[in-house]
């Protein structure tokens, strides 16, 4: 079962009516195993809208570039291990499969917290197929309303004792119509002991085609109230994409000399 950094239980209380869930669980299957026809209909009416999830399954290799502060944050991943790079000016982070491992350059001190940024641009960028992963639960949720516009929401939770955070919780709210995702709704537990009813927002309303899928070209963080969203804080864009069915060269992911292990 993949590693991820945020995960789902229980209920969503959306604009302050609790809603009624129906689930479905998906059991651990193998990447070759996985067809659409195992997924409830309006997850699977996501995924077909932006290029299906058998397309995506075929991918081995993501990257795509942020412009920080810092300069160019360049993250690649193995989509099947998960190991990962992430390049920057500053400070190099990796993670071969067992390690997690941080890189200082030119005497700049790293003072992220790696263990909650692994994955973490990868899991927002990779939406919505990122939560086609193996060992998940699908619950229908109360709509959410934004500028007079609605749009169903899908709860996705995982087993318990899975990953890192197993009490975060995400909600997918895609266009009722064409099944295009348009926000994501998700709580931070990491690092806590209890779960979160404070939901923050990102809204998805700006796509591009990669390889065939449907992609953010960038993503917006909200603030919010009342665990709904209210107004636009801050936006990613996202740059150099590459999605390519070749397997990326482990070699990328090892730990270099000057490489610091995270315990």
């Amino acid at each position: 079962m993949k590693q991820l950094i945020f995960l789902l239980v229980i209920v969503l209380i959306s604009c302050k009516n609790e809603a009624k869930v129906e689930s479905t669980e998906i059991k651990s299957v193998t990447t070759e195993d996985i067809t659409t026809s195992i997924y409830p209909e309006p997850i699977t009416k996501v995924f077909d809208a932006h290029g299906g999830i058998d397309n995506w399954n075929k991918m081995k290799t993501l990257s795509f570039t942020m412009e920080k502060p810092n300069g160019k944050e360049v993250t690649t991943t193995n989509l099947k291990t998960r190991a990962e790079l992430i390049d920057t000016p500053t400070y190099a982070m990796g993670y071969n499969g067992e390690d997690l491992w941080v890189s200082e350059k030119d005497g700049n001190e790293y003072k992220g917290n790696a263990r909650f940024y692994k994955g973490l641009m990868m899991y927002f960028y990779a939406m919505p197929f990122i939560v086609g992963d193996d060992g998940i639960i699908y619950e229908n949720v109360a709509p959410l309303t934004f500028e007079g516009k609605t749009y169903p929401g899908i709860l996705i939770s995982y087993e318990a004792g899975v990953g890192v955070s197993p009490d975060d919780q995400y909600v997918v709210y895609y266009n009722s119509d064409t099944g295009q995702m348009q926000w994501l709704s998700y709580t931070v537990t990491f690092g806590k002991d209890e779960k979160s009813k404070d939901f923050r927002y990102i809204r998805y309303n700006d796509w591009q085609t990669i390889n065939g899928l449907i992609l953010p070209k960038s993503i917006s963080w909200y603030t919010y109230e009342n665990n709904v969203p209210t107004e636009l804080r801050n936006t990613v864009e996202f740059t150099d994409v590459l999605l390519s069915e070749e397997v990326p060269d482990n070699s990328m992911f090892a730990i270099p000399k000057d490489g610091k292990v995270i315990e």
